[in-house]
């Protein structure tokens, strides 16, 4: 039972968590600072702490389905709007804070655009700081001026560190080798995993198309190894 608990190891290297690491601080100084000039520190700062688990994703897991961009840009709209309503119906409380929380899981659900640290934002704007809560209905100013910049920081820093980024639905992280063999009728497809996902029906941050890159990837590095025990073999 306790096995369950211990980490998964991290399959990247040191150099591409320090590569993360100096993304996910430069984008998020350079989100709170331009929104602290537009806004005013205070309120810049109130959102500091969605704006870091965003850059967490953005940077150092940039190919999942919860980092793209219309994830952060529908995620924080959502949430803002969900959570600014239900301040203005039920008040600012920490009742209704949660609830707002729940309803904008609910509609990033259905809009496709489901991005965790939005669920911190929904808190946030019912339970924000005077000078948010003074903005009323144009906090979403601050908001979206954060994301869009951290997005834009997201964008440029990536790829000018080789990232690709954003990735669209069915790209695969990699170009699978040439010399994989053709997939044969019995192989599993991206619709079968499509299938068994949808079976499950869990919350899983990656594409059909990534299991099946993974998979294909996996049976050559057995077909490898499986050639190279039969040639040790034979010497």
């Amino acid at each position: 039972m306790f096995a369950r608990w211990l980490p998964a190891a991290i399959n990247t290297r040191p150099s591409e968590w320090s590569r993360a690491a100096i993304g996910m601080s430069l984008g998020t100084m350079f989100s709170v600072w331009l929104c602290s000039q537009v806004f005013g520190m205070q309120v810049a700062q109130h959102l500091i702490g969605p704006l870091g688990a965003s850059a967490v994703l953005l940077f150092a897991v940039s190919s999942g389905a919860l980092a793209q961009p219309w994830s952060i840009l529908g995620g924080y709209l959502s949430a803002g709007v969900v959570s600014l309503l239900v301040a203005h119906v039920l008040g600012r409380t920490l009742g209704s804070a949660c609830l707002a929380a729940g309803m904008a899981l609910i509609l990033m659900c259905w809009l496709r655009c489901l991005h965790p640290p939005a669920g911190a934002l929904a808190l946030l704007l019912v339970l924000a700081d005077p000078a948010t809560i003074a903005l009323d209905w144009k906090a979403l100013g601050p908001v979206m001026l954060s994301a869009s910049t951290m997005l834009l920081s997201a964008l440029t820093y990536n790829n000018l560190t080789r990232i690709r980024y954003p990735r669209r639905a069915g790209e695969p992280v990699a170009v699978v080798p040439a010399d994989h063999p053709p997939i044969d009728s019995q192989a599993i497809t991206a619709q079968d995993l499509k299938l068994a996902l949808a079976e499950m029906e869990a919350f899983f941050d990656v594409t059909p198309e990534d299991l099946e890159q993974l998979i294909h990837i996996s049976e050559l590095h057995a077909k490898r190894r499986s050639i190279g025990e039969v040639l040790n073999q034979s010497y």
